[in-house]
């Protein structure tokens, strides 16, 4: 009958009209697609894979709005397979097993094998990635996994080894702004070249964020053209990303700032950390740790205001300590550095595990009770305050010739 199916096609219009920006956008080929062309471009293997309908189980990594979601659509387009969607938000095991189930029966009735997609799959636990392992070794499905985060730690061992990883990488700017034109033309917009740039400049790696401030900022502006005061109005809706990668690669790119005396750059990862939410208590500790491993003796007093800045972290709170932590961050940044009794300490424990330990010299130890003399404990030991220029071997035997802390760093062999 065809009612219901003009009903249907009317209802399906408009689902898609009030469908967020980013959906309304989504690409329906490779060619669609915007960046990523070390994975789409002519000649890729991942887009060779696609056109010739030869995918085989794959892990697309890469940070939010890098367009994970959008490789996944183009490839359901593409495939003669089954495609199969679920989301590790709301799947559980039971779905899992359902799907797997549908595809075996698939495969042995018409031989048709099935692409199952799964957004987010970090968020499956290890039982329920351990429930599609079997399905993707016999080949019974052919697994496209979606995440945000590094897969080396959220990814089953197994499931990734039968796998291929694709990083998707941050939207540059050009990227971004064509994917703005291509939102105003949807929306039958305009909006001022200054507008454009501030939304590109603040929404440069992800896409859908783009996407979705444009959305707001248009919303805003109404039948006007779109302006800075309605982006920066957009913008300040939008949150800064910062997963769990960016926790390990902020902190990680601080301490090599600092460690390389670069004062501007301590102090905008101490922003970007500051801005996401981290905890000040995380960031004062990595500051006092950094004041021994790679300023130690060249500046002691750095570790004094490190230890200064966790204790105002303590006492004072955000947003207050920003400033105490602002300073500590100069100052180390500013500091001579030297990792030498990082090293002494490192390489003395590497010796004690290598069994370079030997025994307490007996003039050393302790003959602080009755019989300890009968034993020759303490026997030939001369205090220093009583004779400052005694010379005496400390260490034991085994390393008597050490040296394990050089003022340029650097260790003995």
């Amino acid at each position: 009958m065809p009612a219901p199916d003009l009903f249907s096609a009317a209802a399906q219009e408009r689902l898609k009209s009030r469908a967020p920006l980013a959906a309304r956008l989504r690409p329906r080929t490779l060619d669609e697609i915007v960046g990523q062309k070390h994975l789409v471009g002519p000649g890729s293997v991942l887009r060779l894979l696609v056109e010739k309908d030869a995918l085989s189980s794959v892990i697309l990594w890469g940070p939010p709005g890098t367009g994970k979601t959008t490789l996944a659509e183009v490839i359901a387009q593409s495939t003669s397979r089954d495609f199969h969607r679920l989301s590790a938000a709301s799947a559980g095991v039971k779905d899992v097993r359902e799907v797997i189930e549908q595809a075996r029966q698939r495969l042995g009735e018409v031989g048709k094998s099935s692409i199952v997609f799964i957004d987010e799959i970090h968020r499956f636990s290890k039982s329920q990635q351990d429930a599609l392992l079997p399905a993707v070794e016999s080949g019974i499905i052919t697994l496209i996994g979606a995440t945000t985060e590094n897969p080396m730690f959220e990814v089953n061992a197994p499931l990734r080894s039968r796998s291929t990883l694709f990083r998707l990488e941050p939207l540059d700017a050009s990227d971004i702004e064509t994917l703005l034109r291509r939102g105003l033309e949807c929306l039958d917009q305009s909006a001022t070249s200054e507008a454009l740039s501030l939304l590109v400049l603040r929404c440069v790696g992800d896409g859908r964020q783009a996407l979705t401030s444009l959305e707001v900022a248009a919303a805003i502006a109404g039948d006007d053209i779109i302006s800075v005061t309605h982006a920066e109005a957009a913008l300040s809706t939008s949150s800064l990303r910062y997963g769990r990668d960016d926790h390990y690669d902020v902190i990680s790119a601080f301490i090599k700032s600092i460690r390389g005396s670069d004062v501007n750059a301590g102090i905008h990862w101490l922003a970007r950390m500051l801005e996401a939410g981290e905890d000040a208590r995380f960031i004062a500790r990595r500051l006092i740790i950094l004041a021994s491993e790679d300023i130690g003796m060249a500046d002691p007093m750095s570790l004094l205001v490190a230890t200064a800045a966790a204790q105002a972290v303590e006492y004072v709170g955000l947003p207050e300590a920003q400033l105490n932590l602002a300073q500590a961050v100069v100052h180390l940044a500013r500091a001579p550095k030297n990792n030498a009794a990082a090293r002494a300490i490192w390489t003395a424990r590497a010796d004690v595990r290598d069994g370079l330990i030997g025994e307490v010299p007996p003039f050393l130890r302790d003959a602080h009770y009755g019989g300890s003399f009968e034993l020759g404990h303490g026997i030939g030991y001369v205090s220093p305050h009583d004779d400052p220029t005694v010379k005496q071997q400390y260490l034991p035997d085994s390393v008597a010739d050490v040296n394990y802390y050089r003022e340029n760093g650097g260790v003995d062999e």
